[in-house]
């Protein structure tokens, strides 16, 4: 039995790889659109349907208008660098919903929520265009069915290890040791670069959809005041720190500044 949960674990690390068109890496990927995708459109109208979806006001509009420029800043991106219907399968939506959590996501295949807490910290459509790319970013990157893909090793690596192990007493002292372990050093460093993927890929098509990416450090500024501070150290969480993003987009400004000037894109809003 262990054999066999080894072997299959090697497998599907080998077999299961998925190139992402913006950095030319491979990514481990268990689960394709065709089965992500329905899941992720299901759980979104529901989400809509228990929750206060705001319609027809200026703020719900301009969440769709700068969606919809994202959007077509990716597909142009993409078709330009030899992906040419990368996106067919994605169907896109933004909303706003009455909530005042500081947040906004984009499930698998473009279903996107913005909360109206995060508003006045976006501080208008620039703001607004800095976190819509970001959350973008992670769809187009196929981040969640990587995380996905990353629980399911781990899960996969516990079996093992209590297969593997008859003693109760060392079986137990795995299981804390394999729980902390692999979270700390294996799913939160996981999540801290596909945070850190996004930035990178959302400031470039934000710039692309044109949008001033030299905005985009100013946003996380305001997200560090807001937050006074309180944050657990970076090693523990699932986001790199405020400083370090604000740290990284201040340096990746001028490259997607320039990536957009190929799309003729040399002034921003």
């Amino acid at each position: 039995m262990k054999r066999i949960v080894l072997i299959i674990t090697l497998f599907l690390a080998v077999s299961a790889c998925k190139v992402n068109p913006f950095t030319g890496q491979k990514t481990l990927n268990f689960y394709p659109n065709s089965q992500i995708f329905p899941m992720a459109f299901a759980q979104y109208d529901q989400f809509l349907g228990e929750n206060n979806v705001v319609k027809g006001t200026t703020e719900a509009h301009m969440i769709t208008r700068v969606g919809q420029r994202i959007s077509s800043a990716a597909e142009r991106w993409l078709s330009a660098n030899g992906h040419p219907g990368y996106l067919n399968d994605y169907k896109w939506e933004y909303n706003l919903v009455k909530d005042e959590t500081v947040n906004a996501w984009c499930m698998p295949g473009g279903k996107i929520v913005f909360y109206t807490g995060i508003l006045p910290i976006c501080n208008g459509e620039t703001g607004v265009a800095v976190v819509m790319g970001h959350e973008v970013a992670h769809a187009l990157a196929d981040h969640g069915a990587q995380r996905m893909s990353a629980g399911t090793l781990q899960q996969l690596g516990a079996v093992a290890g209590n297969i593997a192990i008859q003693d109760p007493q060392k079986r137990n002292m795995f299981n804390q040791a394999y729980g902390i372990g692999s979270q700390l050093g294996a799913m939160l460093p996981f999540s801290r670069s596909h945070e850190t993927e996004a930035d990178r890929i959302g400031l470039q098509i934000m710039a692309i959809a044109g949008y001033n990416p030299y905005e985009a450090a100013e946003l996380w500024k305001r997200m560090k005041a807001q937050s006074g501070g309180q944050a657990p150290p970076e090693f523990m969480s699932t986001h790199p720190s405020n400083d370090t993003r604000i740290n990284n987009l201040t340096a990746w400004a001028p490259e997607a500044a320039a990536e957009a000037a190929k799309f003729g894109v040399t002034s921003f809003k």
